[in-house]
């Protein structure tokens, strides 16, 4: 079917798409989080021994694919008006099954970085998902699609751990690649055979046919620049756990076989209590404004980052895996919210790619600085973490309330 052949209204496979969008979310992202968190334990069996050192080969390799597919976004952007979305998102489901399948033979850390670099040639399929989901569904069914596909990309990254961590005690770390691998493989699947795509205008214009609005056009909307940088700031928290949480355990004196096990549940705990955030922020700003809400959640996760940083039993370290976890939920979901009513609805699709912009750059800066950071002192990052939110609190408190 042409482009030029798809008359708006209701497309008849937007369900099938739905569920195969969906199901492909999770299960690209629950593969990606099978093996990604244990990536510092990865290096330690390559022969990185010093734990600084191990940070920072860490901060580095998970950072640098995402700061190629911000990069690369625009590029690919065009190609998809061209060749279609599907396209596209079966071109990186294709990359990531090789890529994981070959950081299960890698012998030297560089090799784990150059891989990394690569898949952010490619990567970015998450954000098209939900546009796919979006396009496919008739409009009275477009947000749904779009918090479906959002719900996945949570809750995998919530499974995904503790089966990792299952997998790494019993098959090893290249194995576990592997298998990570294969549930790419059974997401480019459901794209390639259940999906069927709806081409309509493109991207790059607005609803009356003209061009998309420039930033210019963004920065005079009330706080578009603070939703810009407070999700810049939430991101850059949320991700920091993943390069020193592993080493951070062996730290404070859990033993070197429970670690993958205990890293985990603590992935988990926190994704799980993010998505319930992200599910409960509805009814929450009802009750309260964002300018409230968000400083207040922000302030929840500060609290817990700092009590993660004071090395307490692994009883409360869960229990503030909870809270900070529901904390940025919330605060995220919050932010978004208020993104979405600031701007007129023919700018939104717009205004979500430059949001998408500041998460895409605060999921490539976070590792990095993680790791820097980690590599002065693991506790330190958990300090840092709690500043950043408090300072946050404070800002979209004194501009939102201004």
């Amino acid at each position: 079917m042409s482009r030029t052949e798809t008359a708006p209204g209701v497309f008849p496979h937007w369900r099938r798409n739905q569920i195969a969008v969906t199901a492909a979310a999770f299960i690209g992202f629950t593969g990606f989080t099978l093996v990604m968190p244990f990536l510092p334990l990865y290096f330690t069996q390559l022969g990185v021994a010093d734990p600084g050192d191990v940070a920072i080969w860490s901060g580095v390799s998970l950072g640098v694919t995402p700061a190629i597919t911000a990069a690369m976004a625009p590029v690919w952007a065009r190609v998809a008006d061209r060749v279609g979305r599907k396209l596209m998102v079966v071109r990186s489901l294709v990359s990531f099954v090789l890529i994981m399948s070959l950081m299960a033979f890698v012998t030297a850390p560089w090799q784990v970085f150059v891989l990394r670099a690569i898949q952010g040639l490619f990567a970015g399929y998450g954000a098209i998902a939900m546009t796919m989901a979006a396009e496919s569904a008739p409009p009275e069914h477009v947000a749904a699609a779009i918090g479906w596909v959002q719900t996945a990309q949570r809750l995998g990254p919530a499974l995904g751990p503790a089966i990792g961590g299952a997998l790494a005690a019993a098959l090893g770390l290249r194995r576990a690649f592997l298998v990570s691998a294969s549930f790419y493989l059974v997401a480019f699947l459901l794209v390639v055979f259940a999906y069927r795509e709806r081409m309509g205008r493109p991207i790059g214009q607005t609803e009356s046919g003209a061009p998309d609005p420039s930033f210019a056009t963004f920065r005079a909307v009330p706080h578009f620049t603070l939703f810009m940088a407070t999700i810049f700031g939430l991101q850059l928290v949320d991700r920091s756990f993943g390069p020193v949480l592993p080493l951070y355990l062996l730290e404070i004196g859990v033993t070197e076989p429970r670690v993958p096990f205990l890293s985990g549940v603590l992935f988990t705990t926190t994704a799980i209590a993010a998505a319930l955030g992200n599910q409960t922020s509805a009814l929450l700003l009802r009750k309260q404004p964002v300018a409230t809400l968000m400083p207040a959640m922000a302030l929840a996760g500060a609290f817990a980052a700092a009590v993660f940083g004071a090395a307490p039993p692994m009883t409360l370290l869960i229990a503030t895996a909870v809270v900070f976890g529901y904390g940025i939920g919330v605060a995220t979901t919050s932010i978004y919210t208020a993104a979405t009513h600031a701007v007129p609805p023919v700018m939104r699709g717009v205004a979500f790619g430059y949001l998408t912009t500041a998460y895409l750059i605060g999921l490539a800066v976070s590792p990095v600085v993680a790791g820097l950071v980690g590599a002065l002192s693991m506790r330190a990052v958990f300090f840092c973490d709690a500043a950043g939110l408090a300072a946050l609190a404070w800002v979209v408190k004194q501009r939102m309330s201004s």
